[in-house]
C-alpha cells in the first residue's frame, strides 16, 4: 500500500484546482464537446406571441431544405408524461404535448439536421401561423390577482407569532417602506447543451447541469423509461447558478434521438436561455419595523411579491431573510405570487436570500437612522439567541464575529454616520454594511472509494462541479480521510451510474458530499488497516448518510457574514462606483481558502451586478424581453468591480460531523444592500429600488427627495410599451 504515507491535513490549505490545467488547455470537455459518429444537431423554434394558440405549423418546406432530418412539432411528437414525475417541474419539459402557447419564447418545433448551421437556417425558415390572445406581463407592488400559496422544495408561505399591529403601536420608532428589485438572468458561460443516444435498450444523454441522477430520473418518468435504463453523464459545467436542472433543450435530444435512432445534441442560444431556462423574478417587497428608541425589534413585517408563469408556480421566498436574521416579539413574513404570461422563474443564487436581505438590510438602515443608532450596533442589538420563528437552538452563531472583524478591518469607528458630508473632488463618497446568512442544509447521499492495485485512490459520486471548485474540495476531504497525499486521490463525478446523490443547489452540494466521501474513505481505510492486501481489481468501500443525516438533532444552522461597501457617486451624471468591498464570514469549516475565497468575491461581485446594473424589462405589447442578450442585458464587467476582500472567521461546530458550510449562495447576500446603504451615505438618498440607474439617482437629486418609489401600478417611468423598468 505504497500510497498510504503520512501525508495528512491538506483541508484548510490553499490548494490548486485538480481539473485547472484541463480547464485552461481545453483539454476538459464540455457537454457540447463530444462527437459521436452520425451525430445530428437539434434546434430549437419558439414562440413570438405570448398568450394564444398553434394553428398551424409549415414544415414540409422545410423538411425538403438541405440536411433537414425531421421537424418534431406538437402534431407528430413522441408522448410523454409530466404526471409520473414526483416533484412537479416547469411543463415546458413537456415539450410539443399540445397546441397551447403561455408565454413569449414557448418552444413549438425542433428541426433536426445533420449539421448544426443547416438545422438553424432550416428552424429561422420555419412558418408557425398563432391564434393570438390577449396577455398580460406587467408586475406591480398591488397587484389584485397576487395571491399565497405553499409549494414544494419551498419554506412555507407564511409565517408569524405575535400581535403585529399591537407590537407597531407600542413602537416610537417606525419603518413602513417599499423595496423593490429587478428580474435577473443566470448569464453562465456555457450555455445549456444537451446530446442524446441509444446503446442498445440504454438511453445515454451527455448533459450540463447541477445533479446528472436529477436528470437520470426525471427523463426516465417523462418517457417511461426503468431507471437503470437512463445513464446521464456531466463531466464539466461552465456555470449554472440554479438553472441546469431537467429542462427543454434534454427532452429535446432525447425525442430526436428516439426518432430519429441516431445521436442527437441539442444546445441553446443564449437569446434562447432568457426565456429556456429560468431566471429570478422581480420583487416588490413591503418591510414595516417597529422598535424602541435604542433600535431594539418589537415588530417585523416582511411582505414579499413575486411573478410566475401561467403554467408553473414558483415563488421566489423574499420574505425567508426575515425569518433567520433577527427576532422580534411580533413577528409576521408572507410570501405571495401573481401569474403572468411570462417563462417560469427559477432558482438562482441565493434564493430569496438575494433580494430579501435588500429589502431587510436597507429598512435596518433606515431603522438606524431614525433611532441616531450606528448600523451595526443596531444589528448586533438584534441578534436571536434562538430561531427567531422555530425556537430552535442554533448550532453556533458567529455574526456578531463578522461584523466586529469587518468593522476593525474596512476602518468603520472612522466613519462620520452623517450622510453627504464626505467629498473627494466632483464625487460624493459614503460607506455601508449589511449582514447576511445562508441556511447550511444537508442532505443524503452515497459515495465509494476504491484502492487501486497500483497504490492509488479512486472516489466515486454523483455530485456535480458547476465551477465551485467541488472536484479538488472532495479530493481534499478524501485525502484526509485516507490520510494520503491528494495526489493520490482521483475524484469521478457527474456520472448518474454513481448513484443518488444531493445536487449541486442550495449550498448543500460540497457539505453532503463530502460526508459520504468521509465515510465511505474511512471505512476503507479501517478495510486495509485489517488486510493491507489489494487484488488486481482493487477493494471498494461504499457510504449512504441517509440514516446518520436523518439522526441529526434539529438546529438552526446557517452561515453568516457582514458586507461592506464603499461608494463614489458623481451627482452630475447620476453614475456609481463601487471603490471597494470587504466581506467577513462565518462559514464553517473552510475546505479549500483558493477556491473559497472566489466563491466568495464572486458572491459580491453578483451582488455589484444586482445593485448597479442587472435589469430584464418586457414589452408590454409584444409580451417579450426586450433585448435577451448579453448586450443589451448588462452585467458587471471588469471595470465596474473594484478591489474585493472575502475573509473569515473561525466557525468551528463541535457537535457537527462534518463542520461544512456552504459557500457558494453566501456572498451575494447582503451585497447589493451594503452598496445602497452607502449610497444614502454619500448622498443623502434612499434608493429602494434596484438597480440604482443613473437615470433614478438623477430624478432623485433634482427633486431633493427619496430615491423614486414603486407605484401602485408598474412603472410607467420606461415609457408606455415597458415593464419591469
Amino acid at each position: 500500500m505504497t500510497a498510504v504515507t503520512a501525508a495528512r491535513g491538506r483541508v484548510g490549505t490553499p490548494y490548486v484546482r485538480v481539473d485547472g490545467r484541463d480547464k485552461v488547455t481545453g483539454a476538459a470537455r464540455y457537454a457540447g464537446d463530444f462527437s459521436f459518429p452520425g451525430l445530428a444537431h437539434g434546434a430549437l423554434a419558439l414562440s413570438t406571441i405570448a398568450r394564444g394558440r398553434i394553428r398551424s405549423v409549415q414544415a414540409a418546406a422545410v423538411a425538403a431544405m438541405p440536411g433537414v432530418l425531421a421537424v418534431l412539432h406538437h402534431g407528430n411528437a413522441p408522448h410523454v408524461d409530466l404526471e409520473m414525475l414526483s416533484v412537479p417541474p416547469d411543463p415546458t419539459v413537456a415539450l410539443f404535448q399540445h397546441d397551447r402557447v403561455p408565454h413569449v419564447g414557448w418552444p413549438v418545433a425542433l428541426v433536426v439536421a445533420t449539421t448544426a448551421e443547416q438545422a438553424r437556417e432550416a428552424v429561422e425558415s420555419l412558418v408557425i401561423h398563432y391564434e393570438q390572445e390577449p396577455h398580460d406581463v406587467e408586475f406591480f407592488a398591488e397587484h389584485p390577482d397576487a395571491y399565497v400559496t405553499d409549494t414544494p422544495l419551498m419554506p412555507p408561505a407564511v409565517a408569524r407569532k405575535g400581535d403585529l399591529e399591537s407590537a407597531r403601536a407600542a413602537s416610537p420608532v417606525l419603518v413602513d417602506a417599499l423595496y423593490t428589485t429587478a428580474e435577473e438572468h443566470h448569464g453562465m458561460m456555457e450555455p445549456h447543451a444537451a446530446t442524446a443516444l441509444w446503446d442498445g435498450d440504454r438511453l445515454e444523454v451527455l448533459d450540463s447541469n447541477q445533479g446528472s441522477q436529477w436528470v437520470a430520473d426525471g427523463l426516465a418518468m417523462l418517457f417511461s423509461l426503468d431507471p437503470a435504463q437512463v445513464h446521464v453523464r456531466s463531466e464539466h459545467v461552465g456555470g449554472a447558478f440554479g438553472s441546469k436542472g431537467l429542462r427543454a433543450h434534454q427532452v429535446a435530444a432525447v425525442m430526436a434521438a428516439t426518432v430519429l435512432q441516431r445521436p442527437v445534441r441539442v444546445v441553446l442560444t443564449r437569446r434562447q436561455m432568457f426565456s429556456l431556462t429560468g431566471y429570478r423574478s422581480p420583487t416588490a417587497q413591503r418591510i414595516r419595523l417597529g422598535s424602541d428608541r435604542a433600535g431594539r425589534l418589537l415588530a417585523v413585517q416582511h411582505d414579499a411579491l413575486s411573478m410566475t408563469s401561467t403554467v408553473h408556480e414558483f415563488v421566489e421566498p423574499s420574505s425567508e431573510m426575515g425569518r433567520l436574521m433577527y427576532d422580534a416579539g411580533a413577528h409576521h413574513t408572507r410570501n405571495r405570487v401573481v401569474r403572468l404570461d411570462v417563462p417560469t422563474p427559477t432558482w438562482m443564487r441565493a434564493p430569496g436570500m438575494a433580494p430579501g436581505s435588500f429589502a431587510l438590510e436597507s429598512a435596518l438602515d433606515e431603522l438606524a437612522e431614525k433611532c441616531g443608532v450606528d448600523p451595526i450596533v443596531l444589528r448586533t442589538r438584534n441578534i436571536p439567541a434562538a430561531g427567531p420563528m422555530s425556537e430552535l437552538p442554533f448550532s453556533n452563531h458567529n455574526l456578531l464575529a463578522c461584523f466586529t472583524e469587518g468593522a476593525r478591518r474596512f476602518g468603520w469607528p472612522d466613519r462620520d454616520p452623517r450622510p453627504g458630508l464626505r467629498r473627494e473632488g466632483h464625487w460624493v463618497v459614503g460607506t455601508g454594511t449589511a449582514g447576511a446568512v445562508y441556511p447550511a442544509v444537508v442532505a443524503p447521499s452515497t459515495a465509494s472509494a476504491t484502492a487501486e492495485a497500483d497504490g492509488t485512490f479512486t472516489i466515486r459520486i454523483t455530485a456535480s462541479d458547476i465551477g465551485t471548485g467541488a472536484r479538488t474540495a472532495l479530493t481534499l476531504v478524501a485525502a484526509d480521510a485516507l490520510e494520503v497525499a491528494p495526489e493520490h486521490v482521483r475524484v469521478l463525478i457527474g456520472d448518474s451510474d454513481f448513484g443518488p446523490a444531493v445536487i449541486a443547489g442550495g449550498s448543500m452540494g460540497t457539505r453532503s458530499w463530502s460526508w459520504a466521501v468521509m465515510m465511505a474513505a474511512r471505512r476503507l481505510r479501517k478495510h486495509l488497516s485489517r488486510d493491507g492486501i489489494i487484488p488486481p481489481e482493487g477493494i471498494t468501500a461504499r457510504a449512504d448518510t441517509s440514516a446518520e443525516v436523518a439522526a441529526l438533532p434539529p438546529r438552526e444552522r446557517h452561515s453568516f457574514g457582514a458586507q461592506f461597501a464603499e461608494v463614489a457617486v458623481d451627482p452630475a451624471t447620476g453614475e456609481v462606483r463601487v471603490r471597494r468591498m470587504l466581506g467577513i464570514f462565518a462559514a464553517g469549516r473552510i475546505v479549500n481558502p483558493l477556491t473559497a475565497r472566489s466563491q466568495l468575491v464572486g458572491g459580491m461581485t453578483w451582488g455589484i451586478s444586482m445593485a448597479l446594473h442587472e435589469e430584464a424589462v418586457r414589452d408590454r405589447v409584444t409580451g417579450g424581453q426586450i433585448g435577451p442578450d448579453l448586450a443589451n442585458y448588462h452585467v458587471a464587467t471588469h471595470a465596474d468591480v473594484p478591489e474585493i476582500e472575502a475573509d473569515w472567521v473561525d466557525d468551528s461546530d463541535p457537535d457537527d460531523p462534518v463542520g461544512i458550510k456552504g459557500i457558494g449562495e453566501l456572498g451575494i447576500v447582503g451585497a447589493a444592500a451594503a452598496i445602497a446603504n452607502a449610497v444614502w451615505h454619500a448622498t443623502g438618498v434612499r434608493h429602494r429600488n434596484l438597480p440604482i440607474r443613473p437615470d433614478r439617482v438623477l430624478v432623485a437629486a433634482m427633486a431633493g427627495r427619496e430615491g423614486p418609489q414603486t407605484r401602485t401600478r408598474g412603472p410607467k417611468d420606461a415609457g408606455p410599451e415597458l415593464a419591469g423598468g
